[in-house]
Formats: C-alpha cells, sequence, structure tokens
C-alpha cells in the first residue's frame, strides 16, 4: 500500500540511529528538530512496538504534533509527514503493525498504547497532549479513524501502561479501509480483508465491532484525502464516513482526487490535497509557526 509523497525542494535531513541524536544539520527550511528514534512504547510478547520522536528544539509557541502511523517499517516514511514538520510541527511516527502476524484487534490496540505512551511522556520532549493529530494512510488511515472515533478493543488497557484517554485533536485519513466487514464479504470484497481476522472466532462480528459507527460522543474533527477510483479501499468508505460526521455536525471534510487511485497521487493533486489540510487543521486551531 501506499502513502502519500510531496515533492518538496528540502536539503537532505540526516538521521543518526542513535538513540538520541540532533537530526538536522542544516536546512532552508525546516526549522531544528531534535530525534530520539526506536524508543519502546509497548511490548506484546517477544515483539517490542518502537516509534521515533521528531521534536521542534525552541518553538515560538506550543507546536502540533502528527502521530504518524505505519503499516510498514517506520524507516524510510519521512516523505509522509515532511510537510508539517515545514510547518513547525513535530511528528512521532509509529510502528503498530508485523506482516503477516498482527491482526486488526491487536493493530488497534497498539494505536492506542501508541497515543497512551505519547499522552503519559510527551512533556519530555516538549510535545503538547492537547495537540495531538493522528494519521496514516490506508490501513493506517483506518486505525487512525478507529481510535480518534473511540473504537476500543477488548482488554486492550491491559497491554497498555497508564491510565490515560487516548484523545487526539483531530483526524488526518489518507484513502484508509476504516469499514472492515464491507470489504470483508459481500460486493466491496477484497482479498486482503481476511489477513486482519484471520485465526479469530467469529470474524465478521470481529469485523464489525471495529467499526467507528454509529458514531460516539465528543469526536475530535475530520479530514479525508480519498482517489474515487481506488481499487483497493472502496471510495464510498470515505463518502459514508463523512456522511455520517456530517449529520453529526462534526467537523469534517472530503478531498476527493477525481480518477486518483490507491496514493500515488501526483504533484498537483499532493500539493492541493496538502494545502486543504493544513486550512482545515488551521480552521480547528491546529497551526504551526
Amino acid at each position: 500500500m501506499q502513502t502519500p509523497l510531496r515533492c518538496l525542494a528540502i536539503a537532505v535531513v540526516v538521521l543518526n540511529l542513535a538513540s538520541e541524536a540532533q537530526a538536522q544539520l542544516f536546512s532552508r527550511n525546516l526549522p531544528p528538530y531534535r530525534t530520539v528514534l526506536n524508543i519502546t512504547y509497548v511490548t506484546n510478547g517477544q515483539w517490542e512496538g518502537k516509534l521515533d520522536v521528531y521534536a521542534r528544539i525552541d518553538p515560538p509557541v506550543a507546536a502540533p504534533t502528527l502521530v504518524w502511523l505505519n503499516v510498514r517499517p517506520k524507516s524510510g516514511v519521512i516523505f509522509s509527514f515532511l510537510p508539517y514538520m515545514e510547518l513547525g510541527w513535530n511528528v512521532v511516527s509509529v510502528e503498530i503493525f508485523v506482516h503477516d502476524v498482527t491482526v486488526a484487534p491487536v493493530a488497534l490496540q497498539n494505536t492506542l498504547c501508541a497515543l497512551r505512551w505519547i499522552i503519559r511522556n510527551g512533556h519530555d520532549y516538549d510535545l503538547d497532549a492537547g495537540k495531538l493529530v493522528v494519521s496514516g494512510a490506508s490501513a493506517g488511515g483506518w486505525f487512525a479513524v478507529a481510535a480518534a472515533l473511540g473504537v476500543r478493543p477488548e482488554h486492550w488497557t491491559n497491554a497498555c501502561p497508564g491510565d490515560e484517554e487516548p484523545r487526539v485533536a483531530a483526524v488526518v485519513n489518507w484513502f484508509g479501509n476504516w469499514d472492515l466487514a464491507d470489504i470483508l464479504q459481500g460486493p466491496n470484497q477484497k482479498p486482503y480483508a481476511a489477513r486482519w481476522v484471520r485465526g479469530l472466532p467469529d470474524p465478521l462480528e470481529v469485523a464489525r465491532a471495529l467499526s467507528p459507527l454509529p458514531l460516539r460522543q465528543a469526536l475530535p474533527p475530520v479530514i479525508s484525502i480519498h482517489g474515487d477510483a481506488d481499487p483497493i479501499v472502496p471510495y464510498t468508505q470515505s463518502t459514508r464516513l463523512h456522511e455520517a460526521l456530517r449529520d453529526a455536525r462534526v467537523p469534517e471534510q472530503l478531498i476527493t482526487i477525481p480518477g486518483g487511485g490507491h496514493g500515488g497521487f501526483s504533484r498537483d493533486e499532493n500539493r492541493r490535497a496538502f494545502a486543504e489540510v493544513e486550512r482545515f487543521l488551521a480552521a480547528n486551531g491546529l497551526s504551526g509557526q
């Protein structure tokens, strides 16, 4: 699954794979950042969930933080969130998935554990827990939506140290497949859907339990970007979600990429999408400096 890219004229950002390093030596466009890499936020059996923190150094005001959810290794995904760093945001890049091992409830659980970790430990990196924006592409967008809109797998708190409620200020959803039941069977069935509930009893019931619909209370603003010719995640997943949000009077916006597939958007399409995302977040009190 592809992640959204934006072509940016910037100097190379050099990342040191030590536990902590000054990530940026020089850039004409980015403010200075400190990085702390490969932090363990949760342990599931022998697997350790890791995250990277890109913390703004001496911002003039408390900057928002983008929490980017990865269902691939988090190395090499920096272009997915560079537009936010250009705005002076903090970023936390999170691995939530182990290929051929992690099923959907556990991936969502890992997402919630990561958010809880950030809320509990963010002050160590000058992260404002009240300005978290969760985002991801495809399955990453799905778990961003599910976590932010209150979906909670059974016993998730047992795996996540602490008692903080994983609340976020907004969601940026890039073509997420939030309705697993829709693609598990029926006219929109997709071959990959069964992998997310493999080995679980009553997989269809599990899939339905992971849906944010019907909507819960006190929901954050949601903006989605989706190509209307997406062959992997039906475009109707985004239209249905935003109709429900609109009916519930939750701040929302759906950006349609005409003829767009599953990511891989053009430079102009990405430029337009990110401009709309920036405007939407600023209108909801989340702007960079």
